[in-house]
């Protein structure tokens, strides 16, 4: 990923870059390698050209739109890849589903790890209510492999809603705006 400030000087960019890879016999991806208009000014040229929103990319899990915060300032949302994470909430029905005669408190903790660790890379700004969407998801899977242990009477939400308060995280930030994370004091 290569941004620049003018149309002409990407393609030129994007001219050189294939160039110099068939030097070495690789070449770009062709659905994988594209010229966006993104940043600060995509929306407004876009509009003037009735083109409608920016487009959005892919990039390391996430999806990189162009937004503005509450003020209306300009900001890069960062939201988790749709298709990544129905990926991992499938992977974890089916675990579930395969170890649902285990105790509750063990799958609680397996439970607990596996958000800890999504919600270690995937926590960003901006990201919160996809993350509060996949941590009901996870819930609501328990509680189906819960529900399918027995015959007997099922599970309510309001005897489950405690067990998932005790064993899965809440969601909250584990990385900080970037206006925080590089303010001039840490720099020094």
């Amino acid at each position: 990923m290569t941004k620049s400030q003018y149309e002409g000087e990407a393609k030129r960019f994007l001219s050189a870059m294939a160039e110099r890879l068939v030097r070495f016999g690789l070449k770009l991806h062709p659905e994988k390698t594209r010229l966006i208009a993104f940043g600060r000014f995509a929306a407004a040229q876009r509009k003037e050209r009735g083109l409608g929103k920016p487009e959005t990319f892919d990039f390391l899990g996430f999806t990189h739109c162009c937004s503005q915060n509450r003020q209306g300032w300009y900001e890069i949302q960062r939201l988790t890849v749709k298709k990544r994470m129905r990926q991992t909430l499938r992977a974890i029905r089916e675990t579930l589903m395969r170890r649902r005669h285990e105790p509750v408190a063990v799958l609680g903790r397996w439970l607990g790890t596996v958000i800890r660790g999504y919600l270690a890379y995937f926590a960003v700004p901006g990201n919160m209510d996809r993350l509060n969407g996949f941590r009901t998801e996870v819930a609501r899977a328990w509680l189906h492999a819960l529900r399918r242990r027995s015959q007997r009477v099922r599970m309510s939400w309001r005897r489950f809603g405690p067990i998932v308060n005790r064993y899965l995280p809440p969601v909250k930030l584990a990385h900080p705006y970037p206006s925080q994370r590089f303010s001039r004091h840490d720099l020094r």
